[in-house]
Parts: structure tokens; C-alpha cells; sequence
């Protein structure tokens, strides 16, 4: 009852954490701030039925939080600027680095992501093995690939993300035709099922001399079978890269991002942008 800040972190659900804001008010002071984890759902939506939607404001953490050191904070038209500054001395005090950016879907750093992601998911349904794919994305510069980032975070939880981006950037984004759902109808929603693009032993990716082994069984999700490209690491990489370069200039552009050193941050601390390359404005 008497919490300065209530940090929530339920599902990906908006009546959920619409009824969330709704709960905490009624059990905290009219002062308390709501401060909402989700990576994708716009936090004007999730304020839309509060009594004080002004104390609503988005505290985007990255997975794993105790490693990832960037916290992605989101305004809306409404937010007060006390709660703005509040948030962000709150995520400093955790030592955590700090963008601000304003609401749509998927704010910065996901809304980025989404196209890097769907490109992977093109070169995958063209008959590119994956983990060629990851391969050309370590190789531009990134700590891991996009498919074995879509098996730790769970290929169910992209989906979902991806219909929200569906939804809000169908007008300038290309989205892949619904393979990926036969991934998650056959119960293969990555590491955490001990099923995904990979394999998996006791929660843990299988290796053979150091490399991930695929599971074979997933390209027979995929329209060109098991007839696979001889894949050209530059070209996939060169893709990935300026896939996530594009939408980061164009949310610049719509003025999501504040200042262009807060795109190069985000993308760098949050989304593993190479940083060699010190972001997609450098």
C-alpha cells in the first residue's frame, strides 16, 4: 500500500495487465507509479481504463535481467514527467543503463528486432539452414543468431510479438506467410519445451565440436523440405543487418526515439547490436 514504484511482469496479455493497473491502483496511493514490463504492447493501450493514466509508464527489461544492462523506458502523451524522472533514477539506482523513447508497438528495441527476425525467418523458409543463419549473423557481429535467439526466448512468445507488429507495420514491413505455426502447434516452442530449432539435452543445446546441432525435424515444417541452399553467409548477414538499420532511421524519423545516441545505446546494450559498429546510426 504504501510502494512508491509497483513494477509488473505478467504475460503478455493486454486485459491482463490492464486489469493489473486496475488492482494495484486500488491498493496503492493516488502517488504510486505503475510501471509496466512488456516488450511489445503499447503502454497508451494497457493505461487506457486506469484512473491515473498519467502514473503508467513502460519499464522494458531485457531477458536475462541480471546480465542484460540496458532498461528501455516508455512514455505516452499522458505520462508525468515526475514519473519519467522517477523511473529512470529507479533504473540508474539497479545500474542499469537508460533510453527514453516514446509509445507505439513494440516502442525501440522490439520494433527494431522485428525485422531482423522476420528476415531470418525468410531465409529460412528460402531453404537457408539455420544454423547457417546464425552463423552470418555472429559473423556480422551479434553475440548470437536469430534462431537461437528465437529458441531462448521461446518461438511461442515471438509469435506473439509478431502478430502485434503485424498488426501496427503491415503497411511498410514484409511478414512471412504462417509457417513458423506449425512450430508451435506441434508443441516445439524452443529451449524451454526442449524443443526447437535445435536440440536439446536436459534444458541444455547439444553440441558436436563446439557447434549447436539442428534438429532435422524442423525443416519438414519448412515449404523447401530438407533441400537446402548452399548459403551465402555475407549476403544473409548484410540482410539481417540493414533489415534492423532501416527501421531504426525510420523510428527517428516518427520521432520514437528522442536523439540518435538513444537508438545506438538501445540497440548496442539491449538487442546485442554489434558494438564495433557502435549502432545502427554510426
Amino acid at each position: 500500500a504504501n510502494c512508491e514504484v509497483v513494477i509488473e511482469a505478467v504475460l503478455e496479455k493486454l486485459p491482463l495487465k490492464q486489469a493489473m493497473v486496475a488492482e494495484i491502483e486500488q491498493r496503492t496511493h493516488k502517488d504510486a507509479i505503475f510501471a509496466t514490463n512488456t516488450s511489445a504492447i503499447p503502454i497508451t493501450d494497457i493505461a487506457a481504463k486506469a484512473a491515473h493514466p498519467e502514473r503508467v509508464i513502460g519499464m522494458h527489461f531485457f531477458s536475462p535481467v541480471e546480465k542484460m544492462p540496458l532498461v528501455e523506458v516508455i512514455v505516452t502523451a499522458k505520462t508525468d514527467p515526475v514519473v519519467t524522472a522517477t523511473t529512470v533514477a529507479l533504473a540508474r539506482t539497479m545500474g542499469k543503463h537508460v533510453i527514453v523513447v516514446r509509445d507505439c508497438p513494440g516502442f525501440y528495441t522490439t520494433r527494431v528486432l522485428a525485422p531482423y527476425m522476420i528476415e531470418a525467418t525468410f531465409a529460412a523458409i528460402e531453404g537457408n539452414p539455420v544454423d547457417a543463419i546464425d552463423e552470418a549473423a555472429i559473423r556480422v557481429g551479434f553475440p548470437v543468431g536469430p534462431i537461437t535467439l528465437m529458441d531462448e526466448v521461446g518461438i511461442d512468445v515471438g509469435q506473439k510479438v509478431l502478430e502485434t507488429m503485424k498488426h501496427a507495420y503491415s503497411g511498410h514491413m514484409d511478414f512471412p506467410p504462417n509457417d513458423i505455426d506449425r512450430f508451435v502447434t506441434d508443441g516445439r516452442l524452443g529451449r524451454k519445451a526442449s524443443r526447437g530449432f535445435y536440440v536439446y539435452e536436459k534444458g541444455r543445446s547439444k553440441t558436436v565440436k563446439g557447434k549447436k546441432v539442428v534438429d532435422d525435424a524442423i525443416y519438414d515444417h519448412l515449404p523447401k523440405g530438407r533441400s537446402l541452399l548452399a548459403p551465402n553467409h555475407d549476403e544473409i548477414g548484410e540482410r539481417l543487418l540493414l533489415a534492423l538499420v532501416n527501421e531504426a532511421v525510420r523510428c527517428h524519423g516518427e520521432g520514437i526515439l528522442l536523439d540518435a545516441e538513444s537508438g545506438d545505446l538501445g540497440a548496442v546494450m539491449g538487442i546485442g547490436f554489434p558494438p564495433f559498429q557502435g549502432g545502427p546510426f554510426r
